[in-house]
């Protein structure tokens, strides 16, 4: 197939191009430079977009936005991660529904902040959206993929837990404090958090796109969530490092604000219920025989 990818520089992006080229399929990058020179180019804050048509795109993945963990949330900053997020897929998705030749799929992401903080309780694809900024982002953000689904592009809204990888991400930021013995629990270490390899989602990705009953949301995530209090246990035991410097919630809040109480303090408990239901063959499924794999 011929698969046209945003953000394919990102973390999953990198990886995902890598595989799907092994598997024999044409990846095509969305790129943001040189548009004179790029046969697929967009800028969505100015509302430009350029596809070859003389190229058949047989499928779409569109994984662009900037981390939300990059920078405390100021109204600036949380302006960026929504509007990147929204207006670049409202931009794809209407770009793609106008196509003579459309593709037959779209997949696009989104995030397990849709359902924002859920505390002990279990949610799939089949229950309703929480509160708070992130969730507020991620119904919008797959709200913005609607015209693509309209036109009859199979579309399916990614919503991917926490990536684990030493390359990027949490995992990345956390090594350094860990390995001086800096790690303890955040807050009461209760919250539950939703994780997923950076293997195990783009083998996910993999497997959405060639399966052509799977349309909706998705949650690209590890079976067996875990708390913050055995995710941090946990790391520390396989880095052989102690984990006694625990950051309290007022701590949290003062430092990073908003975003410290949405990502750090919140917690969602989920459950990849459309995947079991396909009968996704679920690899890295141990959080500390995957930390091990990766460390």
């Amino acid at each position: 197939m011929n698969i046209l990818i945003t953000g394919s520089s990102g973390l999953i992006g990198t990886h995902l191009l890598d595989v799907l080229t092994s598997s024999g399929h044409k990846v095509l990058r969305m790129l943001r430079s040189h548009p004179d020179k790029q046969p697929f180019y967009w800028d969505p804050s100015a509302g430009i977009i350029k596809l070859d048509d003389s190229i058949v795109i047989d499928a779409v993945i569109n994984l662009a936005g900037p981390g939300i963990a990059d920078g405390r949330w100021s109204e600036k900053r949380k302006k960026l991660i929504r509007d990147s997020r929204v207006k670049g897929t409202r931009l794809l998705s209407d770009t793609l529904a106008a196509m003579h030749n459309r593709p037959k799929v779209f997949i696009s992401g989104s995030a397990i902040g849709y359902y924002g903080d859920t505390g002990d309780q279990v949610v799939d694809e089949y229950s309703g959206p929480g509160s708070g900024f992130l969730a507020d982002v991620a119904q919008h953000w797959e709200e913005a993929a609607r015209t693509a689904s309209d036109a009859g592009i199979r579309t399916v809204n990614i919503r991917t837990g926490v990536v684990l990888s030493p390359e990027g991400g949490m995992l990345n930021k956390l090594l350094l404090p860990f390995k001086m013995g800096l790690g303890g629990i955040i807050g009461s270490g209760q919250q539950y958090l939703s994780w997923v390899s950076l293997n195990e989602v783009v083998s996910m990705i993999h497997f959405i796109l060639e399966n052509e009953s799977i349309a909706g949301p998705v949650n690209l995530v590890s079976k067996q969530p875990v708390t913050n209090y055995t995710f941090t246990k946990t790391l520390g035991s396989i880095l052989k490092r102690p984990t006694l410097i625990a950051l309290p919630a007022y701590a949290v809040k003062l430092v990073f604000g908003e975003m410290g109480e949405e990502l750090l303090l919140s917690g969602t408990r989920v459950q990849p219920k459309r995947l079991i239901e396909g009968d996704y063959k679920f690899k890295d499924v141990d959080l500390k025989a995957s930390l091990a794999s990766f460390l």
